[in-house]
């Protein structure tokens, strides 16, 4: 048997006892282990694990073994950072500031953030990577009034921890909108996608506690890398004591017709 179809069913084997449904973030066997397990060189357990890396399905640790990684980043409904989501699936997060300044809000901006059109506002725009890969190109804007300064502080990391640690504002409700869109070629020459792939469109404001309105952000999300979760529930049924008859304003149930006769004929005989 050729060396690469070995170097494949080893790669296959490993998938299927370490990989699938196992936990982000877990070690794999070291290579002496994988080869003593499947009976292989352990240069065959290495060309299998590139073919894993390559494939995004694990990550070289330092000094360990390889470490398992979900190839999917998932938005859960409850409200975290990239940063936060990245991390819970085993990535390492940056961020590639491509620009960033402070401007006028223009009417659209303005209309979303909640202020006045021409009102000063910080741009930030960046490239977020997961393990060094590109999973959303993103643009964001900010009260500037509320955030003095925001723009001299290292915006690679998480922005949110920046609003909490140096300005105490803290992102308590999103408002999101997400729509399918295939990308034009500047997305795609910044995200590594083929030109019209599918990707996700998210438009997102950010309120505080007071619903005070802190940010508005515009991102697209690698369609093959990403994806939103949700959480949805049955409306509202009503009791079990308003499911009869009609109910009459005054919170009584219309009488029936029977009823009705049998009030008529006891007035008539009182």
């Amino acid at each position: 048997m050729r060396p690469a179809t070995v170097a494949r069913e080893v790669r296959d084997a490993i998938e299927s006892r370490y990989i699938a449904g196992g936990e982000p973030s877990s070690a794999l066997p070291s290579e002496r282990r994988l080869a003593t397990e499947f009976g292989v060189a352990r240069a065959t357990v290495r060309s299998a694990l590139a073919m894993l890396r390559d494939q995004q399905q694990i990550r070289s640790s330092t000094g360990g073994p390889p470490v398992v990684i979900d190839p999917r980043v998932t938005k859960a409904p409850q409200l975290t950072s990239f940063t936060q989501d990245a991390l819970a699936r085993g990535w390492h997060p940056s961020s590639r500031l491509l620009d960033a300044e402070e401007g006028a809000a223009d009417v659209s901006v303005a209309r979303d953030l909640g202020i006045t059109p021409s009102a000063r506002v910080h741009r930030i725009r960046r490239l977020r990577l997961a393990d060094h890969s590109p999973m959303a190109l993103e643009e964001v804007w900010l009260p500037a009034e509320l955030f003095p300064d925001l723009l001299t502080h290292d915006l690679t990391g998480s922005l949110y921890e920046i609003l909490e640690s140096r300005y105490h504002a803290a992102i308590f409700r999103h408002d999101r909108r997400i729509s399918a869109i295939s990308v034009d070629a500047a997305h795609a020459e910044a995200l590594e996608m083929p030109l019209g792939a599918a990707a996700l469109f998210a438009t997102q404001i950010g309120f505080d506690r007071h619903g005070r309105r802190l940010e508005l952000g515009r991102s697209v999300y690698r369609g093959d890398r990403f994806d939103f979760t949700t959480v949805t529930f049955a409306p509202r049924r009503p009791s079990p004591e308003s499911t009869g008859p009609l109910r009459r304003a005054g919170g009584g149930s219309r009488p029936t017709v029977t009823e009705a006769r049998t009030r008529d004929e006891v007035r008539d005989r009182t």
